[in-house]
C-alpha cells in the first residue's frame, strides 16, 4: 500500500493520554485506526524524565568538578603568590640593608668631601696670599727699573718738544720720539700702551712735516757755494772799454794825476768789489742752508732772494753758468713746504698723568684688598 492510501493520523504529543485527543476519521478510509496502548506514553515520559535527571546530574557533577579544579588552581596560585611575597619580603629586607649601608657610605663621603672642601679653600687662601707676596716682591724688584725707563721716556719726549720748538728740527724730534717709544716698550706695565700710541701718532706727524728733498737741496746749495768763485762778474771796471771821452772823463783824467783813491790792502778796485760780492753771495747761501736745516721758511726764502739779486746785479747775466745758477735758485725756493707746525706734548701729558695715578695706587690697593679679603668659613690654617 502506498502512502496516499494510508489514513492520516494525528500525532499526539509525547506524554499525553491517547483518549484525550479525538481522532477524526479520514474519508474513504477502509478501516478505523486502532488506539495505542496507554502504557507506552508513561514509559516515554519516564524515560524523558530519567534522561533529564541524568543530564542535570551530569551537569551538576561537571560543575562541581570544574569548581574543584578552579579551587585547586586558586590554591596553587595562592601558594605561588605567598611564595613570591615571601621572596619579595626577603629581597626588600636585603635592599633595605643595602640602602642603609649605602646611606652610611654617602654620609661618610659627604663628610670627606666637606673636609676636602675646607682643605681646598685653605689651600686657595694660602695660594692667594702667596701670589700677593710674590706680586709685592716683583713690584719692589721692578719698580726701580720701570721708574728709570719712565724717567728716560719723559726726558726724551721733553727734549724732542724743546728741539722742535727752538730749532724746528723735526728730524731730530722724530728720532727722540723713536727712542722714547723703545724705552716705554720695555716697561712691564700694560697701562702705558695708550701713551705709545700717542707717541707713534706724533712721530708720524713729524715725519710728514719734513720736506722730501731736503738733502738734495742742501747738496745743491753746497754746489752753488763752490761755483761762486768761478762765476764771471759784470765788466764794469774793464780797462779795454772803448768809449768816447766826454768832458767829465777829461776832467777826471786831468785830476787823476793829482788825487788817487786806492784800497788799504793795495788791491785794485775791480778785484776788491768782485771778492766782496762773492763773499756776500756765499754768506747768503750759507744762511739759506742754515734756514733749510732749521725749517725756517721765511729766512730761507729771504736768503735765496738776496743771492738771486746778487747774481742779477753783480754777475754777468749773459754767462751760461750764471743763468744756470739763477735757475737752480728758483728751483730751490720751493724746497721747503709751507706746512703748519706740529703740535707736540700730548704724549708727554698722558705719561705724566699715568705716572701720577700709578703713584697713588700702592697706597690704596693694599688697604682695599685687606678690607675686602675675608677667610672662608671652616678654613683651617
Amino acid at each position: 500500500m502506498s502512502n496516499a492510501d494510508k489514513p492520516s493520523e494525528s500525532v499526539a504529543p509525547e506524554g499525553a493520554s491517547p483518549d484525550v485527543m479525538p481522532v477524526r476519521p479520514v474519508r474513504n478510509a477502509p478501516a478505523a485506526r486502532e488506539p495505542h496502548p496507554r502504557g507506552g506514553g508513561s514509559l516515554a515520559l519516564a524515560l524523558l524524565l530519567a534522561l533529564i535527571a541524568l543530564g542535570v546530574a551530569g551537569y551538576v557533577g561537571w560543575r562541581q568538578w570544574q569548581q574543584e579544579q578552579g579551587n585547586a588552581a586558586d590554591s596553587q596560585n595562592v601558594t605561588n603568590l605567598q611564595q613570591r611575597v615571601a621572596a619579595l619580603e626577603t629581597t626588600l629586607s636585603g635592599v633595605s640593608g643595602e640602602r642603609t649601608s649605602l646611606n652610611q657610605r654617602l654620609n661618610d663621603a659627604a663628610a670627606v668631601n666637606r673636609s676636602l672642601r675646607e682643605e681646598l679653600l685653605g689651600q686657595a687662601e694660602r695660594t692667594r696670599n702667596l701670589e700677593d707676596a710674590v706680586a709685592k716682591l716683583a713690584e719692589k724688584s721692578l719698580s726701580g727699573h720701570d721708574a728709570m725707563l719712565l724717567d728716560e721716556t719723559e726726558s726724551l719726549l721733553r727734549m724732542a718738544g724743546e728741539r722742535y720748538t727752538l730749532f724746528h728740527d723735526g728730524q731730530g724730534a722724530a728720532a727722540a720720539y723713536a727712542l722714547a717709544d723703545q724705552a716705554l716698550a720695555a716697561v712691564n706695565d700694560g697701562a702705558f700702551s695708550g701713551v705709545r700710541q700717542s707717541i707713534s701718532a706724533e712721530r708720524d706727524a713729524l715725519a710728514r712735516s719734513q720736506p722730501a728733498s731736503q738733502a738734495n737741496a742742501l747738496q745743491q746749495l753746497t754746489a752753488l757755494r763752490g761755483m761762486l768763485a768761478t762765476l764771471p762778474l759784470k765788466p764794469l771796471d774793464n780797462p779795454g772799454t772803448t768809449q768816447a771821452p766826454d768832458t767829465w772823463a777829461r776832467i777826471s783824467h786831468a785830476l787823476a794825476g793829482v788825487v788817487s783813491v786806492q784800497r788799504d790792502n793795495g788791491a785794485p778796485l775791480a778785484v776788491a768789489d768782485a771778492r766782496f760780492a762773492r763773499e756776500l753771495a756765499e754768506l747768503d747761501l750759507a744762511q739759506a742752508q742754515i734756514a733749510l736745516m732749521a725749517y725756517d721758511g721765511p729766512a730761507y726764502a729771504a736768503a735765496l732772494q738776496r743771492v738771486d739779486a746778487a747774481l742779477a746785479t753783480q754777475f754777468d747775466g749773459s754767462a751760461p753758468d750764471v743763468q744756470q745758477a739763477r735757475a737752480t735758485i728758483k728751483q730751490l725756493a720751493i724746497a721747503l713746504p709751507a706746512n703748519a707746525p706740529v703740535q707736540l706734548g700730548v704724549a708727554l701729558s698722558e705719561l705724566r698723568n699715568l705716572r701720577t695715578v700709578h703713584a697713588l695706587k700702592p697706597d690704596t690697593a693694599p688697604a682695599t684688598a685687606s678690607s675686602t679679603a675675608k677667610p672662608a668659613a671652616g678654613v683651617r690654617p
